[in-house]
């Protein structure tokens, strides 16, 4: 009778035991914990791709069912994205369309959320979404589900109702104003957030929108105050800056602007002009000599001339070492004045073509100078020539 008590109490106690799993693996997120755990998330992968944080939190909340799917539990993809031909990653089988498909697997929901935005933008029939107003959540859901994301009918009705019933679009407007370190609780209504929004764009020193001729351009980081470099309008933006909050304050598609200014992502990472119309295809000068240490991208931006076009006249490649010294040449040869290029090397100052397997000490031989002098002349740091690199030779 005792053995049969014993027993029964081992039963129970495993019965217990495997309850309590079962319950700890049954433990959800609630949609408002899910909303709260990635809100800061989806802001920065609009501030880096231009996707909606409204709409990342939306396809969130559906396609991972706020954060408790089974595809969530043991891949961590939060977006039902699956693995296709181009994906290189690990992947898991789940049960979707058809049986055991292939699903992306991610190290951490943060990497879910960035190939998200990526898919999105690398996708070619998601590419219109990107002309959209980023606040235009509507159009966006809408037009997902035109693009194949999602194949349910009612995808882009059940986005919209999250989106609102939860209040997602507050998230869009700080993302829009480019804002970092958002407490959300101080966001009480579009009021604050418009005035926060306005914050990031507004200088100190409040300055009427005018433009700027070359000769009187202030390098202020001040979206208002545009400039006309070789007949195109910029602005100066700073290290940092969101590409997405200058689109919207100007006007203009976040994709246009990023195909203007020839640039992949939406965070600036040095302090660049930015320009706000299409570059010209030729420099208003024949050329420039490179005295500073800059790359082929920054003397196209500094000149307002479409880069392909420069790497183009120079016969160059946009990786290419670009040294002190060198002539880069902004217009193409039949256009180029001979009259001023004549005049400049009738003035003393002779240039040399660096071909292959030339040196310093033979060039200076060449010309009678010491390679003190040429390093001198050409600012160079070191003895390391490239082929094509224009020198001074003689001053």
């Amino acid at each position: 009778m005792i053995q049969n008590r014993a027993i029964i109490k081992s039963i129970q106690l495993v019965i217990f035991t495997i309850g309590l799993i079962f319950s700890l693996n049954a433990q959800t997120i609630t949609t408002e914990q899910y909303i709260e755990q990635y809100k800061d998330i989806a802001m920065l992968e609009m501030k880096r791709m231009g996707v909606p944080a409204a709409i990342t939190l939306a396809q969130g909340l559906l396609e991972s069912e706020s954060g408790n799917s089974d595809l969530v539990k043991k891949s961590n993809n939060h977006f039902g994205i699956k693995c296709k031909s181009n994906w290189t990653g690990e992947g898991v089988t789940h049960d979707d369309d058809s049986l055991g498909e292939c699903f992306r697997k991610y190290a951490t929901a943060e990497e879910s959320f960035r190939d998200h935005s990526n898919f999105l933008k690398a996708g070619k029939h998601y590419s219109f979404l990107f002309d959209l107003d980023p606040t235009d959540f509507k159009g966006w859901a809408y037009g997902l589900k035109k693009a194949g994301y999602a194949t349910n009918p009612k995808y882009p009705v059940i986005l919209i109702n999250y989106i609102e019933k939860y209040n997602l679009q507050r998230f869009n407007l700080v993302g829009v104003a480019g804002l970092t370190n958002v407490d959300t609780k101080k966001l009480k209504d579009d009021l604050v957030l418009q005035e926060q929004k306005t914050s990031i764009l507004t200088p100190t020193i409040p300055i009427d929108r005018r433009t700027l001729g070359e000769a009187e351009f202030i390098l202020s980081g001040d979206p208002d105050i545009i400039s006309v470099i070789n007949g195109s309008k910029c602005i100066k933006a700073l290290k940092g800056t969101s590409l997405l909050a200058i689109a919207t304050h100007h006007k203009i598609s976040l994709q246009r602007l990023l195909d203007i200014n020839e640039l992949e992502d939406g965070l600036l990472e040095d302090d660049q002009l930015i320009f706000l119309q299409k570059k010209s295809t030729k420099g208003k000068n024949d050329f420039v000599i490179v005295t500073k240490k800059e790359t082929y991208y920054s003397i196209a931006q500094n000149n307002g001339i479409q880069l392909e076009k420069l790497l183009e006249y120079n016969h160059l490649y946009e990786d290419d070492d670009v040294l002190s010294g060198t002539k880069v040449y902004l217009k193409a040869i039949e256009q180029l004045d001979q009259s001023k290029i004549n005049s400049v090397q009738n003035s003393g100052t002779v240039f040399h073509k660096v071909k292959a397997k030339e040196g310093l000490y033979g060039i200076a031989q060449k010309y009678n100078v010491s390679v003190d002098q040429l390093k001198n002349w050409n600012k160079l740091s070191s003895e390391n020539l490239q082929i094509g690199q224009q020198l001074i030779v003689s001053q």
